[in-house]
């Protein structure tokens, strides 16, 4: 059976990474992985997703409408633009955290309200707060990996070496605050 992971943010919030570190997992524990990575206008803050899906054989890299057995977003309002992937028993991870768009920015549009009441009326939704974790443990940029705990915990997937994969994968000066911040992630669901 083929799960698929959709992970969805803004440009800058390390949605890659996660991505990448939860596809290098799923590859040690001897998963057939294909992961499909959408950078839109990633750079300048645009909308970033990526597509992980595993099992024991998995055809395509991509998500379809309604396909997603769980959709973690970075950021609030990322998750309603994404929602319509999520299957109707699937759950969606949001970090409680807002990054305005350039027509906010510019005042050219207001960020919405009432997301997480939205999204709860919808779905099963968990929220998190990753941000104000990742500051806790001394580095508001391991947001991302916490992100990654919630999934690990959430798909079952605590058997896999995660320490060894962040060792390979991470700086050598960053690897300490991951192993926290992975930690941290599994323990906030």
């Amino acid at each position: 059976m083929v799960k698929s992971i959709l992970l969805v943010g803004v440009g800058g919030q390390g949605t890659i990474l996660a991505s990448k570190l939860l596809t290098a997992g799923l590859m040690e524990a001897g998963y057939d992985v294909k992961m499909s990575e959408i950078h839109g206008m990633s750079q300048r803050g645009g909308s970033v997703s990526t597509h992980v899906r595993y099992g024991e054989k998995v055809e395509s890299p991509v998500i379809e409408l309604g396909g997603a057995d769980i959709l973690v977003s970075f950021e609030m309002m990322e998750a309603l633009r994404w929602l319509r992937y999520l299957r109707k028993d699937g759950k969606v991870v949001v970090n409680n955290f807002k990054i305005n768009s350039m027509p906010i920015l510019c005042g050219l549009a207001d960020y919405p309200t009432g997301i997480l009441e939205e999204l709860s009326e919808k779905t099963t939704t968990i929220v998190v707060d990753a941000a104000q974790e990742a500051v806790k443990i001394g580095n508001a940029k391991v947001m991302n990996v916490i992100l990654l705990g919630t999934i690990v915990k959430l798909m079952g997937l605590e058997g896999i070496n995660w320490d060894k994969i962040i060792r390979d994968n991470v700086k050598p000066k960053f690897i300490d605050v991951n192993l926290k911040a992975i930690k941290v992630g599994m323990d906030l669901v």
